[in-house]
């Protein structure tokens, strides 16, 4: 997994034993009392650094704890808040509350971070709620909201209650952030981090733990970051980049606050990342809700961001990646992290209005340091004569000119000084710099003695089996035929035979001879598949997931993910515009559903083999060919399920061959129904429609899912997902969990309505909506219904089983707004178009002639038609979600959830309903 090209780290150091990390500390703080004499404090003191005797200070080490119990989140100290815990549907998940106590925060942060909420860092509470603005206790906020009582004191000053009251405990948000990720285990907190990422928030790099006086590099949680970009200037295809964000090297600027500052770094790196008066907020800083509160346990935090082109001059401050971090607090209490900032940048900016004695002895002490100084100081603070005597003593220290000495003279020239800012990095940038990635930048961490996530047994030990696995595979294409054996051609042959015989059975009146035929051909084949034996590879995957360690289980799942989309990344391809317009030009007209590219290897073909093997031996068993007692692979379903219910998608309808492996499907739900027991209640929601509509990424904003996103990665098999109902809010809602279904990218390709593709679609679309209760339709700005869904309407609407509809209309081109409002959802879709009504009319009833108009707003009180903002806020890749975007979702959402508990989506299953439906339809 490590970058080509050279550190600019030196030697890569392995993983430091605890005794020599220690030593690394304790050398650290003999430095810092040499500076500064005996008597000096230690800069490991303040609460948020390493201490290394025991008889640290008491007050500081209950300062995380006092946060913790201030957030409600004391009892996850041991037992780790999870992923599933934060993903449950619960009544908070219908109600837009604003927090009133402290404890309500990390809920309302992890709520609004799951929906890519912009304001998800805001802890501001509300004391002034109507009763039913926040859940339960209606009648202990009733009383809270009576602040004062004139029959105690008649003669109160009623102008001292003019204001409503504010919280006695106001949380900083980076408070709040450090706790929920210490209370966090790893996998919440890289969901944390890919979700913030998303949002285009600062992400924390090292984590300040005052409590066990260790701070921990997040190596591991910013792991499933990816990025792409574009390479300026344009060159053509090759300009297009996708990757790993800890991957490339990259020149990197820190900024540090030393003693005191009138300039706020924060704001100053959100200018220097924005183009133009494009402000962003990516920093949290004072002038924003709360940002000037005291931090209680997030001093001695580093922050770090990213800036990445687009391609276009006027947008692109600078012309390749860039990283930005910032460390919260003074360096002088933070000197560990200041000295792995100078380890790992190409500059550092220092921000101070004071250079005295102190501070000239800490810079003196990096006088050996490669590393490019530049200072930033306000000519209205502090003693001017002092800050010069100093200035021109440390000039020849830390190898600097005048030039490298900034003065920021008041807020009214902040355009032309951050401009000189931009032009300073890009100058460094241009000139031979140190360049590094965030895996560097952790192996410089160990040699200071901070210890890295990832570090832990069962993570190493899950990388050494995925990179055993991923070693082996130089051509992803050639992988698929020679050790993924019962996949592709052999699959193919299988599901043909499958779909004739399942033709012949709704005929009715084939001849009993030729049903013969082909059982016996569908029985040679499976008996070839089940002669062979799973590859190396399968069987190591198999292991991997077999661990009894459930950690190490899901640290593999992950690093396979992982592991296998670095193969993808570094097959490098134009963009998808590229692609498409030129098939447009010589090759008529486009096929949405076709692969721009071959389908990327995945962990999903690793299960379809599995599910193959299972499918194979079954089918053999149920024949009476194969004993029950020999069976090999009868357990295969009940590890797929354990990765269901930890999170990753398993696959319904194949995307190698658009067909349903049927015992595999079955096996799985079975599995599923014997280990929820007496909470197997489902609900059933599917997403259909257009490739390209956002439909995935309409799922994970709404429930914080993880269906691939994207048409360069994500597979094109339909997949499903399941979410847990908190048990108190089950009986309320009707049903104990949510099995969401996401179709992928394989229906909208027929172009007529006649054919194999348009059958296969109209089938497939028939499946996945005759199982559901609510099917979300996503369509394109154009308003076309694929036919292939109009098909699947008119064919359910005799089953009885037709699920409730909510059409959703995406703005896929424009730029949001920042507020965009959602519209009325109840307008009608623009009639149909030519070849829509043909589909439409190709259906007869009885009592005439039926359109999608008839079966699906027959009624006009119910009809449900959504009409969502643009997904981003400017351009990507630094564009934010928009707020629109976000807020259209969760109101969907709740929607969807009313209807669910109203009982206006059908009658709920149970899993053995919803076997039966499988086979039936």
């Amino acid at each position: 997994m490590a970058s080509p090209g050279h550190s600019d780290l030196g030697e890569v150091a392995p993983e430091i034993k605890a005794s020599e990390r220690g030593t690394a500390l304790a050398i650290a703080d003999l430095e810092w009392r040499e500076m500064e004499g005996d008597d000096c404090e230690s800069p490991y003191g303040d609460g948020t650094n390493e201490a290394q005797d025991n008889d640290f200070p008491t007050v500081e080490r209950s300062r995380l704890q006092e946060m913790l119990s201030l957030l409600g989140l004391e009892t996850y100290q041991m037992q780790k808040l999870t992923l599933q815990d934060s993903l449950q549907i619960s009544f908070d998940s219908m109600k837009n509350w604003a927090p009133q106590v402290p404890k309500d925060l990390p809920w309302n942060f992890l709520r609004k971070l799951q929906a890519l909420n912009a304001e998800a860092r805001n802890t501001t509470m509300v004391l002034d709620a109507p009763p039913d603005a926040r859940p339960g206790e209606e009648g202990q906020m009733e009383e809270e909201v009576l602040y004062w009582d004139t029959a105690d004191n008649i003669a109160a000053d009623i102008y001292s209650f003019s204001e409503l009251p504010t919280p006695d405990t106001p949380v900083n948000p980076l408070d709040l952030l450090c706790a929920l990720l210490v209370s966090s285990d790893s996998f919440l907190q890289q969901d944390i981090i890919l979700k913030m990422f998303l949002c285009q928030f600062a992400l924390p790099l090292v984590l300040p733990d005052s409590e066990n006086h260790y701070h921990m590099f997040l190596l591991w949680a910013l792991r499933g970051l990816v990025r792409t970009w574009w390479l300026q200037p344009l060159r053509g295809p090759g300009s297009f980049k996708e990757d790993s964000v800890v991957l490339p090297r990259m020149p990197t600027f820190a900024f540090v606050r030393m003693d005191v500052s009138s300039n706020s770094k924060s704001q100053l790196l959100n200018a220097v990342l924005s183009p133009g008066r494009r402000l962003r907020d990516c920093f949290w800083h004072r002038d924003l809700n709360l940002g000037a509160s005291p931090r209680e346990i997030a001093d001695g935090l580093v922050e770090i961001s990213w800036f990445f082109p687009s391609g276009r001059e006027d947008l692109d401050v600078f012309p390749e990646p860039v990283a930005f971090i910032n460390l919260r607090g003074d360096i002088g209490s933070h000197w560990l992290q200041f000295k792995l900032l100078t380890d790992i940048s190409s500059a550092v900016f220092i921000l101070t209005d004071n250079i005295s004695k102190k501070e000239y002895k800490l810079l003196f002490s990096m006088k050996e340091s490669n590393t490019k100084y530049y200072f930033i100081l306000s000519p209205y603070r502090g003693k001017r004569n002092t800050n010069l005597r100093f200035l021109n003593k440390l000039i020849p220290v830390l190898k600097i000119d005048y030039s490298h000495v900034l003065v920021k003279v008041s807020s009214t020239d902040s355009e032309s000084f951050v401009r000189r800012l931009q032009s300073i990095v890009r100058c460094v940038m241009r000139s031979p710099c140190r360049r590094v990635s965030v895996e560097d930048m952790a192996h410089a961490a160990r040699k200071l003695g901070l210890r890295v996530d990832e570090d832990c047994e069962e993570c190493q030990k899950a990388k050494e089996r995925m990179e055993k696995i991923t070693r082996k595979i130089r051509d992803p294409e050639a992988y698929k035929r020679e050790e993924l054996r019962l996949q592709g051609e052999p699959w193919r042959k299988v599901a043909q035979v499958e779909k004739e015989l399942c033709q012949l059975h709704w005929a009715g009146d084939s001849p009993e001879k030729c049903r013969s035929e082909l059982r016996g051909r569908l029985l040679e084949l499976r008996a070839q598949q089940n002669s062979l034996d799973p590859t190396w590879g399968v069987q190591e995957f198999v292991r991997g997931i077999s661990s009894p360690s459930p950690g190490e289980k899901q640290y593999f799942l992950r690093w396979m993910e992982l592991g296998l989309a670095r193969l993808a990344q570094q097959r490098l391809r134009p963009p998808p515009e590229t692609l498409l317009s030129l098939r447009s030009k010589h090759c008529g007209a486009v096929d949405a559903t076709e692969p721009l590219w071959p389908d990327p290897l995945g962990v999903e073909h690793f299960l379809r083999e599995m599910g193959q093997f299972y499918e194979a031996e079954s089918c053999l068993v149920e024949a009476g060919k194969l004993p029950v007692g020999q069976r090999r692979f009868a357990h295969f379903p009940g590890l797929a399920l354990e990765l269901l219910l930890r999170g990753l998608p398993l696959e319904l309808v194949d995307g190698g061959s658009l067909s349903v492996p049927l015992r595999w499907v079955t096996g799985l739900l079975k599995e599923l129904h014997t280990r929820l027991e007496r909470r197997s209640r489902l609900v059933v929601l599917s997403v259909l429609g257009v490739p390209g509509t956002g439909k995935s990424t309409l799922l994970n904003t709404m429930f914080g899912l993880r269906f691939a996103t994207g048409k360069s990665s994500s597979p094109r098999g339909a997949f499903m997902q399941l979410v847990e109902v908190a048990e108190g809010f089950s009986q309320d809602l009707g049903c104990d969990h949510i099995l969401v279904i996401d179709s992928g990218g394989w229906i909208g390709g027929a172009l007529t309505t006649t054919g194999e593709r348009f059958e296969l679609e109209a089938s497939l679309a028939t499946l996945i909506m005759g199982l559901s209760n609510v099917t979300v339709v996503s369509l394109a700005e154009t308003r076309d219904v694929p036919l292939a869904l109009l098909h699947a309407f008119l064919r359910l609407e005799t089953t009885g089983h037709a699920p409730s509809y909510q059409f959703v209309y995406q703005n896929l081109h424009g730029t949001s707004a920042p507020n965009p409002q959602l519209r009325d959802g109840r307008q009608c879709p623009e009639p149909l178009s030519d070849g829509g009504l043909a589909v439409a009319c190709g259906e007869t009833r009885g009592d005439g002639v039926r359109t999608l108009a008839d079966v699906a707003f027959g009624d006009p009180e119910k009809q449900h038609v959504w009409h969502i903002p643009g997904l981003w806020h400017g351009v990507p890749p630094m564009a934010a979600v928009s707020l629109g975007y976000s807020e259209a979702i969760f109101e969907l959402k709740r929607c969807l959830l009313e209807n669910i508990r109203n009982g206006l989506s059908n009658q709920n299953k149970n899993i053995q309903q919803l076997i039966e439906l499988v086979r039936r339809l």
